[in-house]
């Protein structure tokens, strides 16, 4: 009995450090559904780290290429661009959305449906240079839903 004990009672703690090194959170992401033939989309969500930090990459096995994007307006154009990173202040939600920030899904390797779950990769990077990886599972919400006027 004392060896089931010790054992729950490790199995108990490690998976307490593992909690307590998740230092980022990822809240209600999604992914704008595409049309036959179309090559790209964005994921959008609300990330939050706990003691600040930096997106630094994404990845997806649905894209052949995967990029950090903000939107912003350059004169009177709005301009999307590919950026190294998106700063994460310490315990602050940033929202990845439609006409800003957001992580774009290029070079698709398939028609995205509504109601399929899309994995994307997250990596950030703490302010201790140590990196996180998050795998964040994305539900495709159809091109009509009214979170992607903007975009």
């Amino acid at each position: 009995m004392k060896t089931h004990t010790l054992i729950l009672n490790t199995a108990a703690l490690l998976l307490a450090a593992a909690a307590a090194e998740a230092q980022t959170t990822v809240k209600d992401p999604w992914v704008r559904g595409t049309v036959a033939n179309q090559k790209a989309t964005g994921m959008f969500a609300q990330i939050t780290s706990a003691s600040g930090g930096k997106l630094v990459s994404a990845s997806s096995p649905v894209a052949g290429i995967v990029e950090i994007h903000e939107m912003a307006m350059d004169g009177n154009v709005m301009k999307m661009r590919a950026v190294a990173g998106l700063d994460l202040p310490a315990g602050k939600a940033v929202d990845l959305k439609p006409g800003d920030y957001h992580v774009m899904l290029m070079d698709l390797k398939k028609e995205l449906k509504p109601g399929e779950i899309v994995t994307v990769t997250l990596v950030v990077e703490g302010a201790d240079k140590k990196r996180e990886t998050l795998e964040v599972k994305a539900t495709v919400k159809p091109l009509s839903d009214s979170h992607d006027k903007k975009h």
